[in-house]
This record gives structure tokens, sequence and C-alpha cells, in this order.
């Protein structure tokens, strides 16, 4: 597996990247704002994440997905450590990521790749999304808010 940064002229990822939040129009807005980066094998894309600047010092990892064919294989944590050094390298002094209080795979990959959670945010995804969103057979309600110091 190999991980780039897309350029600005390559075509986005979109499938993929809905994946992980399922509005086209919040994608397309931090895109614009954030950075993309590609993981490849073999020149297929295989996972995604988006790195977006939000204050003075701080980045928030906004998406991370994997293809379906590759899910269970380490790429999703691959993709986390990934975006956290490259977060350092840029110079970031913290990295801060939400989640779905549905996703309790993506909570415990967090966790394990270092962030602590910080806070909630209650009723993210009632407000900020038209249908409602099912996960674990959870409703995704809430924004589980992460952080982890650089």
């Amino acid at each position: 597996m190999v991980s780039r940064e897309l350029t600005k002229g390559e075509e986005l990822p979109m499938e993929l990247l809905l994946l992980a939040d399922p509005s086209r129009e919040s994608v397309e807005e931090y895109r614009n704002r954030g950075d993309c980066f590609i993981a490849e094998n073999e020149q297929q894309i295989i996972g995604v994440y988006v790195l977006l600047p939000t204050r003075p010092g701080t980045v928030e990892l906004v998406n991370v997905a994997v293809i379906e064919e590759q899910h269970g294989k380490g790429i999703g944590k691959r993709l986390v450590k990934d975006a956290i050094e490259e977060a350092k390298k840029r110079g970031y002094k913290t990295i801060e990521v939400g989640t779905g209080n549905s996703g309790i795979g993506q909570l415990a990959l967090y966790q394990k790749c270092g962030f602590r959670i910080v806070g909630v945010d209650m009723d993210f995804f009632v407000r900020h999304y038209p249908e409602d969103i099912f996960e674990n057979g959870i409703q995704c309600r809430d924004m589980i808010r992460l952080s982890q110091d650089l």
C-alpha cells in the first residue's frame, strides 16, 4: 500500500468518501478547504482520508474510508497512522477527529491510534443530515469528538 496526496486536478474518489460521510455537499465543502490523501494498491484506490485545518496548530481528520473488499486488513489503522504522521510533518500540534456514536469500530480504532475522547456534540447528525443514519443497529445521533496532541 502506498499513500499520497491527491493533486488539485485529480478526480476525487467520491464514492469512497461517501462511505464515511453520506453528505456529498459536506464532502465537497471540506475537500475544498482540506487536503485529500489516497492509499493505492496496484494502482487501485483502496482508501482515503482528508486533513482539514481548523484552528492555528490544529487539523481535523474528517473522513477515513476503505473499500469494502479491503475491510478487516488493517488499512484503516494504517491510514489513521499516516494522517497523524502527515499532520506532524506539516507542523500541527493537535489532530482531532469526530465520529458517530454508532461507529463502534471507528471509536475503537481512533483510541487504539492514541486519540482520547474530549467531548460529545449532542444530536449533531440529527441536525446536519436530512435522513436518519443507522450503523450497527444503532441510530447515529451524536458526534463523539476525539483529540490527540502531536
